[in-house]
């Protein structure tokens, strides 16, 4: 599966850019818009959309100051963004579609860096690791039946993915965070894989509409970083193959698919 990787509008139908897909579909010429055309959709998709230290978010060429990404986010709004590269593309239509849970990672980010260095601590640490592959490759499977997160969290797949695919099409929606997935997406490769984080609703939540699911979603994941953030590592995030989920690739449509192991890989027990 290889979908045209060269105009936006070709991914929105694809699944896993359904929570970017209404801005996707309005860019119908090659190539990644500029970073004005950017900002001027986040003024309509998400105007409240700010850093985590309050200021007006806003797509701007990079400057080459040395201040730090986050903090350069955190202190003026501005979200360094190379025209034409479809990696900060993507990223600025994340913070369209999780403008609060984006601003609450950039928030964590400088608390992080501030707490690190009151306690005399170099390095990133696990806390800002785990924020940055949250932020590049996250998804957040949220399902309204408890049993399909349990089984992909211990790596059933074929059970899952196969055995209960009809309950799971019902039940349980991908919705991808990470910029970089997409920008992975529009090449996917076998093996890719993202790392989630599982959201538990009720059954009605299903019969919200599609930006009101997305906005509740946002709610919720900010609250999560919020309450787990101490606590935030690499290992806190489930590996989730995303060829897997049913409708992003034909090959998926057979139960041997799921057993091949270089991709569905079964859970390392200690």
């Amino acid at each position: 599966m290889k979908l045209p990787d060269d105009v936006p509008t070709s991914f929105a139908a694809h699944p896993l850019f359904e929570p970017i897909a209404p801005w996707l579909a309005r860019f119908a010429t090659p190539g990644a818009p500029t970073p004005s055309e950017l900002s001027a959709l986040l003024a309509e998709a998400a105007p409240d959309a700010r850093s985590g230290g309050g200021a007006p978010i806003r797509f701007a060429p990079p400057t080459g100051e040395t201040d730090g990404y986050e903090a350069r986010i955190f202190a003026t709004g501005e979200v360094p963004t190379r025209p034409g590269d479809w990696h900060d593309f993507f990223n600025a239509l994340a913070w369209c579609a999780w403008p609060r849970s984006k601003a609450r990672c950039n928030r964590l980010h400088l608390a992080e860096i501030d707490a690190r260095r009151e306690a005399g601590l170099s390095g990133r640490g696990p806390v800002r690791d785990a924020l940055t592959q949250f932020d590049e490759c996250g998804i957040v499977v949220v399902s309204s039946d408890p049993e399909i997160p349990a089984l992909l969290a211990a790596h059933e797949w074929e059970e899952a993915f196969w055995r209960r695919r009809d309950a799971l099409r019902t039940s349980t929606q991908f919705l991808v965070f990470g910029h970089g997935t997409w920008d992975q997406l529009r090449a996917p490769f076998f093996g890719l894989c993202a790392k989630a984080l599982y959201y538990a609703v009720p059954p009605d939540w299903h019969n919200l509409d599609t930006p009101a699911r997305l906005a509740d979603t946002d709610a919720w994941l900010e609250r999560h970083l919020t309450e787990r953030h101490h606590s935030l590592s690499p290992r806190a995030f489930s590996p989730l193959p995303l060829l897997g989920i049913p409708g992003v690739t034909p090959e998926s449509e057979s139960a041997g698919y799921y057993r091949d192991t270089r991709q569905f890989r079964p859970l390392r027990r200690p």
